[in-house]
């Protein structure tokens, strides 16, 4: 769902900015575009591998990594693409990127400690339990109060320092679990590309290099994107439960 609203803004986007768009390339036959994926289909395979032996309990997330390594290294190897000086750029590349994430999050956690040893979270999240809302409202109420945590700490210490107060609310109120879970994600990542601290923003920023002022901006329509998603899954909560009813039965 929430990818589809994704394609739909930049199809959208594409249309009402058509010089902005990068030429097409030219028409090829089914056959010619066959062969010109020669290289990808073997990436698309592998990906599902890695996927596939997740959801069929074959393997662990961790294992899957392992496979998801070992493929890329072969795939590299057949191909050709693989010497010493992709390899080395490879390498240097992700070291640059993950030492930059690492620098982030120990800023990230440094502020979590901070914010956790005052109590901030835990007291926001007790004030919101206690208020006595209605479902949409305590929905509405725990939005705004992730996005606005996202501007301080990452996700992961948002979710542990304030589940242990907004669950058994959440139960009493009698939201589904389940569904809880997947609007918590969804709200998580809302809060991830929120300023200054939105964790997102900062990769991005990396990637490409430019101001994180800019960045934020242009990321703005996804984050109402998401918050219609949040909208849907509440007044439509069957599109997050469907599968996992199927599952049960």
């Amino acid at each position: 769902m929430l990818a589809g609203l994704f394609m739909a803004y930049v199809i959208a986007w594409a249309l009402a900015n058509p010089d902005a768009v990068p030429k097409p390339d030219a028409l090829l036959s089914f056959g010619q575009k066959i062969h010109e994926s020669r290289h990808l289909i073997p990436v698309v395979l592998l990906i599902i591998a890695v996927l596939g032996s997740i959801y069929a309990g074959v393997a662990t997330a961790t294992e899957a990594a392992g496979i998801g390594v070992v493929g890329s290294l072969l795939l590299a190897l057949v191909q050709g693409s693989l010497n010493q000086r992709t390899f080395i750029d490879s390498l240097m590349g992700a070291t640059r990127l993950y030492c930059m994430i690492a620098l982030i999050l120990c800023g990230a956690q440094f502020l979590t400690l901070a914010m956790g040893y005052i109590g901030l979270p835990r007291h926001l999240a007790e004030w919101i339990a206690g208020i006595g809302l209605s479902q949409f409202g305590l929905i509405v109420a725990l939005t705004i109060f992730y996005v606005i945590l996202g501007c301080f700490l990452d996700g992961i210490s948002m979710v542990v320092l304030t589940m242990g107060v907004i669950m058994p609310t959440v139960q009493k109120a009698g939201i589904d679990p389940l569904w809880f879970g997947i609007f918590i994600v969804l709200v998580v990542e809302m809060a991830q590309i929120t300023p200054p601290v939105g964790f997102n923003l900062f990769v991005l920023q990396g990637m490409t290099r430019r101001e994180i002022g800019w960045i934020a901006r242009v990321t703005l329509p996804f984050f109402f994107l998401m918050v219609a998603a949040v909208l849907l899954i509440y007044f439509f909560p069957q599109i997050v439960t469907f599968l996992p009813a199927q599952m049960r039965h």
